[in-house]
């Protein structure tokens, strides 16, 4: 899948292990770099298997989560243009093959 990223902080986050590591330890900082690399190496949303692979429920319509470590989540949502669509006008993930990179935190501490 191609990734993009919300801001040059979540890119950098992505992109530099020296300040992923300085933010989020050295444990979430490794998961991130896998959870990337599954991202990158997956066709469409649909192909992800590792780290819980989830659409985020309550106020959160279409954003979908990973989880990486003790409570942190990668979230990213659909960046395709147009949006790929069903019938009912849900997201299909299942032809989502571009993603932008929105949090990493976690959101229910």
């Amino acid at each position: 899948m191609e990734l993009r990223f919300k801001n040059k902080a979540l890119r950098d986050l992505c992109e530099k292990n020296s300040i992923a590591a300085k933010k989020l330890g050295s444990v979430v900082a490794h998961k991130l770099h896998t959870r990337l690399a599954d991202l990158e190496a997956a066709a469409k949303v649909s192909d992800l298997i590792a780290g819980n692979p989830h659409p985020l429920k309550g106020n959160r319509v279409e954003p979908f989560a990973l989880d990486l470590a003790g409570g942190w989540r990668l979230v990213f949502e659909a960046a395709n243009e147009p949006v790929p669509r069903k019938e009912d006008a849900s997201l299909d993930w299942f032809r989502v093959t571009i993603i932008s990179i929105e949090y990493i935190g976690d959101y229910h501490g």
